[in-house]
C-alpha cells in the first residue's frame, strides 16, 4: 500500500464513530423507550389509591350476600353462579371506581374517609355503616 493510502485508512479509522457514541446505532435498535411521567396530583394519585384499594374488598362483600342469599333459599344456585362469575365481579369492580374516582367532586375527607374504612373495617356491614361517612357534612 502507498503512503499516503495508510494515511487516509489511519485517518478514517480514528475520526469514525466511537463505541458508545450517540450516533452509533445499538445492538437491537429497540430500546425501550423512558418511563412515562406521572403527572397526577398527590390528591388523584391517593383517590385511585383508595377507590382500587376498596373495589376488591367491596365486590367480595357483595359475593358474600349472594353466597347468604343462597344459602337461606333467596336464590337458585344457577342465579348464585350467574351472578358471582368473573365478568360480573370485574363490572362490579369497574362500576365502583367508576363512583368512586371523581376528583373533581371528592374532598380530602372523603378520601380520608375511604382510606380510614379501609383500613379500620374488616367486616362487610361495618364496612358499609363506615362508607356511609363519605356523603356526610
Amino acid at each position: 500500500m502507498h503512503m499516503k493510502s495508510l494515511i487516509v485508512l489511519a485517518l478514517v479509522a480514528a475520526c469514525g464513530p466511537k463505541s458508545g457514541d450517540s450516533t452509533t446505532p445499538t445492538g437491537s435498535g429497540t430500546e425501550p423507550p423512558p418511563p412515562m411521567q406521572d403527572t397526577r396530583t398527590a390528591f388523584e394519585k391517593r383517590l385511585d389509591a383508595a377507590c382500587d384499594a376498596l373495589g376488591p374488598t367491596l365486590t367480595s362483600c357483595a359475593v358474600a350476600d349472594t353466597d347468604a342469599k343462597l344459602a337461606s333459599g333467596e336464590i337458585t344456585k344457577a342465579e348464585h353462579d350467574a351472578l358471582t362469575k368473573p365478568e360480573i365481579r370485574a363490572a362490579l369492580d369497574k362500576d365502583w371506581r367508576t363512583k368512586c374516582y371523581q376528583p373533581t367532586k371528592r374532598s380530602s375527607r372523603q378520601i380520608r374517609v375511604l382510606e380510614v374504612c379501609r383500613e379500620q373495617e374488616t367486616e362487610c356491614a361495618p364496612l358499609q355503616d363506615c362508607l356511609d361517612n363519605l356523603n356526610k357534612q
